[in-house]
């Protein structure tokens, strides 16, 4: 599944959906216009770095079986002037992938073309786009229109996250088939703590005898 960002991105916009994702079994790339890191916001304050897996003269569409678009208030504004960006994003829905849209992220779709007779939610800040562009702009929690879902931003996260996961499942039964199994993490129980760390303290005693052993 490609995640399709820049710098500037909303962090919890990528952060959430891809760890949701990944606990599914899902194959996560991230995927930008240049190489190296990219920068999160936590919206006007700067957040974390992520690495980039892919570039977009590196991978296709076609290589993938989902898209993810994060929002934020820069990564979208420099997604939609690269030309690599919106060619990725019209050959996804011209395959009919399925797409996760979030906050100002469809101003991507927006540049690409796309939005014309489609309904969307977003921020409420791009909602005269998005109905510029001949979309209709629905106030709604996670909005599902055809191969995209869509949400106003990180409010909206865990029903975005839900209808994301929904709209996956449904245009991709043969992939979540497929998809391994991500094992729980396991929890010891306090009253095996002392046994297990006289356990470990043993251990570590019997190879330090053996180790003053060999060296006589």
């Amino acid at each position: 599944m490609a995640v399709l960002v820049a710098d500037g991105f909303e962090q919890i916009e990528l952060t959430a959906p891809v760890k949701k994702l990944e606990r599914q079994g899902a194959d996560v790339t991230i995927v930008s216009p240049y190489r190296g890191r990219i920068r999160g916001m936590n919206h006007l304050m700067p957040g974390k770095k992520v690495s980039v897996d892919a570039t977009l003269r590196e991978v296709k569409a076609a290589d993938f079986d989902a898209v993810l678009i994060p929002g934020g208030l820069v990564n979208p504004d420099l997604l939609r002037q690269s030309a690599l960006a919106l060619d990725f994003v019209r050959d996804a829905d011209a395959l009919d992938l399925p797409i996760a849209v979030i906050c100002h992220g469809p101003w991507v779709l927006i540049s690409a073309g796309l939005v014309e007779g489609r309904s969307l939610a977003s921020w409420p800040g791009i909602r005269d786009d998005v109905r510029n562009a001949g979309g209709r702009w629905v106030d709604q929690a996670a909005l599902r229109d055809g191969n995209w879902v869509s949400s106003p931003g990180p409010r909206q996260m865990f029903a975005f996250i839900k209808g994301m996961v929904e709209l996956f499942e449904e245009k991709m039964p043969e992939v979540v088939a497929r998809a391994p199994l991500v094992p729980q993490r396991q929890r010891v129980p306090r009253a095996l703590w002392p046994k297990l760390l006289a356990g470990t303290l043993a251990t570590a005693a019997l190879g330090l005898g053996a180790r003053r052993l060999a060296l006589r």
